[in-house]
């Protein structure tokens, strides 16, 4: 595996849930109030259940969590969670891993950085308010903006901001795959939900692949 960052990277777009921050716990929070609220029978939600579908786009996760729920309550349960989801995390938050709010300061000094992720519209805008990271990110895209996949969400971002050397940052096997779809280098962080194998480059801290994605600049 070649561990050299090729110079004439122009651009890093990062997945979000399991790659920047983790708000299960405030998730997991906001489905158990839709089901409190529509008296859905289903047993409580925690936090390992959104862990265990997170990265996928939010139908999809409510469908994968919520089995055997009738088709019209599943209907509410999307909709609903969604809200939900955007209210708690703008009040809560959620926790960003180690090192992140340093590294994307530090990273947007070099690059353009850029967000692309299977979440609900107004997700993407809540954790750039909250995390006070907004200005440091130059656009993004989303499975609720567009209701499209994660590789044609991050062909967008490409074509939208003429990028020509992009690389992916993510935690996932879709990440990955999302990344080959699109012909752009796939950088894998094990510290989030998902494992992946013959990523181009692995990191197990957010502080690693800041340094990584930084050292040319000392050569």
């Amino acid at each position: 595996m070649d561990t050299s960052l090729p110079r004439e990277t122009d651009a890093i777009v990062f997945d979000l849930d399991g790659t920047l921050w983790d708000t299960c716990e405030t998730c997991a929070i906001g489905w158990n109030r839709v089901l409190d609220r529509h008296a859905i029978r289903f047993r409580p939600i925690t936090a390992d259940d959104v862990r265990g579908v997170a990265g996928k786009p939010h139908e999809q996760c409510i469908r994968e969590t919520f089995g055997g729920v009738p088709e019209p309550q599943i209907l509410t349960l999307i909709a609903e969670t969604q809200l939900e989801d955007n209210r708690l995390v703008a009040e809560q938050g959620g926790v960003l891993y180690p090192h992140v709010e340093a590294g994307v300061r530090r990273l947007s000094a070099r690059y353009p950085l850029f967000i692309v992720s299977n979440c609900q519209a107004g997700y993407i805008e809540t954790f750039l308010a909250w995390s006070k990271l907004g200005p440091s990110f130059r656009d993004f895209e989303c499975w609720g903006n567009t209701g499209r996949t994660k590789a044609e969400n991050l062909g967008l971002l490409i074509a939208r901001n003429g990028l020509r050397r992009a690389l992916l940052v993510g935690d996932t096997a879709g990440d990955q795959a999302a990344a080959r779809e699109c012909g752009v280098p796939f950088v894998f962080v094990d510290y989030g939900f998902g494992v992946c194998r013959d990523a181009d480059r692995s990191f197990s801290s957010f502080a690693d692949l800041t340094s990584w994605l930084l050292a040319d600049l000392r050569a």
